[in-house]
């Protein structure tokens, strides 16, 4: 499997922290967030990593060409941001023709990525997409979901004020190659995943939940929280619910 991290957020809520490095460097317990999102994926065998660059890319860029993962990285630079599924139509070549991870790479996760492949490779003939999901202590910062009996999302209430619930979306997907093609057939340039692609899935995306630890860090609260809660800087794989 081949995986998109997205990392080229400016990181705006972050400051000052992030007026000097990208959010994707942001240390945890000493060592930068993007470096333990690529032991969790090398660790799962991915075969190739590409990561998006913007803000302060040389920096990135450098930080890659000294990694152990640096053969397998690809780095994606975007002169103005495209969003979230823009960047994803744009790396469809380095992509493949299969499957492939999407994950917001602002999240502190350790989730089970095999076992997550494992659950999209038995799906449903129509699941075009597998969600991971985790259980949030802040449901009104979150996309919260709702699910059927048989584990697909019906619908999502994002960062709204009384979410039906706290299972929320992590960010974190395994994607079919015609979800990225319906992307691309919007004809844009900027296109968000949440807003754009998502609704239009509806139905045929499947829930799986994460019993490792999952933390956006976008804001200096949940940094904080992250410092906290996260043991090590590696952290424990663990499973999924379902």
């Amino acid at each position: 499997m081949r995986a998109l991290l997205l990392a080229a957020g400016l990181g705006t809520r972050l400051r000052p922290i992030t007026d000097t490095i990208p959010k994707c460097l942001v240390p945890i317990h000493g060592r930068p967030l993007i470096d333990i999102w690529f032991d969790l994926l090398a660790d799962a065998d991915v075969e190739r990593i590409v990561v998006n660059t913007h803000y302060f890319a040389d920096t990135v860029v450098d930080h890659v060409a000294s990694s152990p993962y640096r053969d397998r990285i690809e780095l994606l630079y975007e002169e103005e941001l495209l969003g979230t599924a823009g960047t994803m139509i744009a790396a469809r070549r380095l992509l493949g023709d299969g499957a492939f991870l999407l994950a917001h790479g602002d999240n502190l996760t350790t989730f089970d990525l095999p076992q997550m492949q494992k659950r999209h490779e038995n799906r449903e003939p129509d699941i075009a997409m597998t969600m991971l999901a985790f259980r949030t202590d802040d449901p009104s910062s979150c996309g919260i979901l709702e699910t059927d009996a048989e584990s697909r999302v019906l619908a999502m209430h994002e960062k709204v004020a009384q979410p039906p619930g706290n299972l929320a979306n992590a960010a974190v997907y395994i994607v079919e190659p015609e979800v990225a093609n319906y992307a691309a057939s919007l004809g844009r340039s900027f296109v968000d995943f949440s807003t754009d692609v998502i609704p239009h899935f509806m139905g045929r995306i499947q829930m799986v939940e994460t019993t490792g630890y999952h933390r956006d860090i976008g804001n200096p609260e949940s940094l904080a929280a992250a410092h906290r809660e996260f043991p090590t800087p590696k952290g424990a794989v663990t499973g999924l619910i379902n």
